[in-house]
């Protein structure tokens, strides 16, 4: 098999894509406003981690069988990454989240105190990310999103 016919592979990138660019035109409906950023960005509905797991999952189960070793594998590795993208990576972008507050409060606090003392001006500061992990529905979306694009690819590779 070559690169340019991997079907597992190319269902994954399209997962991430796909997933990926829905945010945007998702932002907008919501917010009123474009972010281009979010092409780019971790978080947010719907998972991209999520869509290309279940895509590399689905393409390799059509591919190798849903019974091979090859199958458990992958579908293990999107069991350990959606976890990871519910868990441990959503509860860090809430740290982050109350270390921003309080990290404003405790620099608010050091600038009053340097403006009593001197006079001197405020300095500026990078905030943390706080959009880094998923709520479970962004997950389960994203998954979802996932098998489709697997199964629409290997719709299309199987009757082209």
């Amino acid at each position: 098999m070559s690169l340019l016919q991997n079907y597992p592979l190319w269902a994954s990138l399209a997962g991430i894509t796909l997933a990926q660019a829905i945010k945007i035109p998702l932002h907008f409906f919501t917010h009123r406003t474009w972010k281009w950023g979010l092409l780019f960005s971790t978080g947010g509905m719907p998972s991209s981690h999520s869509a290309a797991v279940t895509a590399l999952a689905t393409a390799v189960g059509m591919t190798e069988g849903f019974g091979s070793t090859y199958f458990a594998i992958a579908t293990i590795f999107a069991v350990i990454i959606m976890f990871d993208a519910a868990g441990v990576r959503r509860h860090a972008g809430e740290h982050a989240a109350l270390l921003n507050i309080l990290l404003d409060d405790f620099h608010l606090i050091k600038e009053e105190l340097k403006l009593f003392r001197t006079g001197a001006q405020q300095e500026k500061r990078e905030k943390l990310k706080e959009l880094l992990g998923h709520k479970p529905i962004e997950v389960l979306i994203g998954g979802a999103l996932g098998i489709l694009i697997a199964l629409g690819i290997g719709y299309i590779v199987e009757f082209n």
